[in-house]
């Protein structure tokens, strides 16, 4: 390998590690709230922020934008997104069926082991509603489902879910952020989830149960988006 060779090769190698930095440091602030809905990504800001180049700036901002994170919009360049309200209320509702079903059929295989992990997760959000972190609660919530869905004997009805899941976070990291008021109220059904699942409640009771604990999140933001667009006219 020639000498020039070698330095392209090391070049390659710095770039896609400033890439993949650059990618992790514009979507942590997009999940964090830090680059709001519509914020304008400048590039070469950016790279002065973060003490890199424009290119694997550009690089990352692509990659956001396949995932939904980002639109480019003509004239303004990129964007962060914001919620879709149609893709969200379409992925809610599919996810409140296939994540029920997936839940009940997980119920029988969950023993105590996982029923405690469960329970800890779900403390770990109560204790986060005193000081609420939208984004943290949101990780919280999907590692306290993950354990009454993961258990699912049929692939793929998991894998569906799985896929659910997803397009939710490519839509928006966090709804608590949106609707915080909904936080307190999922805990408590969590908690009677459990508790269905404990006392191995049938798998037709466990599994609207858990529908509905997925459609009342999507309730509280449908209500939260109409009365904005009543408040605005």
């Amino acid at each position: 390998m020639t000498e020039t060779a070698v330095g392209s090769v090391a070049l390659g190698e710095k770039t896609g590690s400033k890439s993949e930095q650059a990618y992790a440091a514009v979507k942590a602030r997009i999940v964090e709230g830090t680059y709001t809905p519509g914020y304008r990504l400048v590039l070469a800001k950016i790279a002065e922020d973060l003490g890199v180049s424009v290119v694997p700036v550009r690089e990352a901002i692509r990659r956001l934008e396949a995932e939904g994170l980002v639109k480019f919009e003509r004239n303004v360049g990129a964007t962060v997104s914001g919620i879709d309200p149609t893709e969200y209320l379409y992925t809610m509702q599919t996810l409140s069926i296939i994540e029920g079903a997936a839940t009940a059929l997980s119920a029988p295989l969950i023993d105590s082991v996982a029923i405690a992990r469960a329970r800890a997760v779900n403390a770990e959000m109560r204790d986060c509603l005193e000081h609420f972190d939208p984004v943290r609660f949101t990780a919280l919530n999907q590692d306290f489902h993950s354990v009454l869905f993961e258990h699912c004997p049929n692939p793929h009805i998991l894998d569906l879910v799985h896929r659910g899941w997803n397009r939710l976070a490519s839509i928006r990291a966090s709804t608590f952020r949106f609707v915080p008021g909904r936080a307190q109220e999922s805990v408590k059904e969590h908690e009677a989830l459990l508790q269905l699942i404990e006392s191995h409640a049938d798998a037709d009771t466990i599994e609207q149960a858990a529908r509905r604990h997925r459609s009342a999140t999507l309730d509280a933001y449908l209500a939260q988006s109409n009365a904005g667009s009543l408040s605005a006219h």
